[in-house]
């Protein structure tokens, strides 16, 4: 049992891993035991991030604006250079848009449907040939796509090419992971709630947080990095090896008692 929950030996990338939830699951596969390259818009952060981090383990820093299927071809060409093998994708990079339906513009759709759904599709093809090398059937090569609440129920967030390209998201999820079950490659894709990050930050002020949006949470609580990188660990771990297709929300609580 002392290593059910063990990463050591296996080499991750976590896109947008440098901020926000994915740092927060970064650095859960980093203590994990595991290599992880991560990446953000820009250079100096993406850096920053992996310095600060690499006191946990080894972290590779690989900037990446990952707005064009082009972008995410060249990482992936990068990752292989830097790193070779690939056991674990956490598709986590995302981008939102909100605004009020009478005024929601049509530019609010393209880039965010690009980053969010697009992009992670490409990288999951572009990275099939590490992951199917790494994978074996006791021990599979892991996807994890990052969705949303708001992909699966109505959060009332005026961010309708979000919640639509999160919904997207997990419906990906499904089809890839019934396409790549035969290569021992599993895709599940969890579903965080509301997290201290910047999306969320319209709803707090330093440590207060808005008692409607705590009202709204049944456990009464935002997530904390161990939630989200928790439930990430489990799912690439021994532990996790036999699910596959799933929808997992980390949330609190919003969607399965709603």
């Amino acid at each position: 049992m002392s290593d059910l929950f063990s990463l050591a030996g296996k080499q991750a990338l976590v896109t947008g891993g440098a901020q926000g939830l994915g740092r927060m699951i970064a650095e859960g596969l980093l203590r994990a035991g595991a290599t992880v390259a991560i990446t953000s818009r820009k250079a100096d952060i993406c850096e920053a991030a992996a310095s600060e981090m690499s006191v946990l383990g080894r972290c590779i820093p690989l900037p990446a604006d990952l707005s064009t299927p082009e972008a995410a071809v060249d990482l992936v060409a990068r990752y292989r250079n830097a790193m070779g093998a690939c056991h674990i994708l956490v598709n986590n990079a995302g981008k939102t848009w909100g605004g009020d339906i009478d005024n929601f513009p049509d530019k609010a759709w393209p880039g965010v449907m690009a980053v969010n759904v697009q992009t992670p599709f490409t990288m999951v093809r572009e990275l099939l040939p590490e992951l199917g090398a790494s994978a074996t059937a006791d021990d599979p090569a892991r996807i994890i796509n990052i969705g949303s609440v708001a992909g699966m129920k109505t959060e009332r967030l005026n961010a309708y090419s979000y919640a639509a390209s999160k919904a997207a998201v997990h419906m990906m999820t499904r089809d890839l992971a019934g396409d790549l079950a035969a290569r021992n490659i599993t895709v599940n894709a969890v579903i965080p709630g509301f997290f201290p990050t910047k999306m969320t930050a319209h709803m707090r002020d330093d440590d207060n947080v808005d008692p409607g949006l705590l009202a709204h949470i049944p456990l009464r609580r935002l997530g904390k990095p161990d939630d989200i990188a928790g439930i990430v660990i489990f799912l690439c771990s021994r532990a996790g090896g036999y699910v596959t297709g799933a929808q997992i929300p980390v949330d609190g609580g919003v969607v399965g008692c709603g």
